[in-house]
């Protein structure tokens, strides 16, 4: 119920900042040389060390396309299943998150690389395909929200809620989710540097106010007083009668 809820908001949200076509551009710019002078690497020049690897522009299409809400669900799911007392947190996180997400994409409305042709970086999605969107006004997203970046955030949230829930020396592996998505949307032209971090800051936010919420974890892994209500409470027993 969240989720549709929070996808519907995200719908009508998107229409608000349609037609910010001019203004997507100039904050474009402004970001641009910001990154250059906190001296970010060169989002085209990553881009271009990146597609000198065959198919390696469609593989980051697939990840950029494919992994984003299938991971996140599967994600869900799994923890809604095997580790509930994880699954409440992260799933207020992703929702502060999102939240917060939206009011920037409001506030703040960013043409992503691709869209901007003075910086001269390649839409791989256009250009080899498969593609997330079919022009920039219409279908689910709105492509003038380039920040904070959501892929990033919610990635790197799928990351910590592993982490939290599993024991497995392997759950270590899933830290490479947030690094390829990273990857995946700079050298797909789809967002900046500062979009991820932004993401990673709103993300830190939503922790800490979930954490102020409801209370700290405590020492069992994954438990916390989200799950307060889910735990066995003792049985009363009688001494036995002399």
């Amino acid at each position: 119920m969240l989720i549709a809820l929070l996808l519907s908001v995200y719908q009508g949200v998107r229409h608000l900042a349609i037609g910010h076509f001019g203004e997507a551009i100039q904050n474009a710019d402004w970001v641009w040389r910001l990154e250059r002078l906190i001296y970010l690497p060169n989002e085209a020049i990553v881009q271009e060390w990146v597609l000198n690897w065959s198919d390696a522009a469609r593989l980051a299409n697939l990840y950029y396309v494919g992994v984003h809400f299938p991971g996140t669900a599967i994600t869900l799911v799994w923890l809604f299943l095997r580790h509930r007392a994880v699954y409440l947190r992260t799933r207020t996180e992703l929702v502060l998150l999102t939240i917060g997400g939206l009011m920037v994409h409001v506030l703040f409305p960013l043409a992503p690389p691709r869209l901007v042709p003075d910086l001269g970086m390649v839409d791989t999605m256009l250009a080899v395909g498969p593609s997330a969107y079919s022009s920039p006004n219409t279908g689910f997203a709105n492509q003038y929200a380039a920040m904070p970046s959501l892929h990033i955030g919610w990635a790197i949230l799928v990351a910590i809620a592993v982490l939290r829930a599993s024991s497995s020396r392997w759950r270590w592996l899933i830290v490479l989710h947030p690094v390829l998505t990273t990857t995946v949307v700079v050298v797909t032209a789809n967002h900046y540097w500062l979009d991820g971090i932004v993401a990673a800051l709103l993300l830190g936010l939503a922790v800490l106010l979930v954490r102020w919420l409801f209370g700290p974890r405590s020492r069992r892994p994954g438990d916390s007083a989200w799950s307060n209500e889910h735990r066995e409470q003792p049985v009363a027993t009688t001494p036995p009668m002399p």
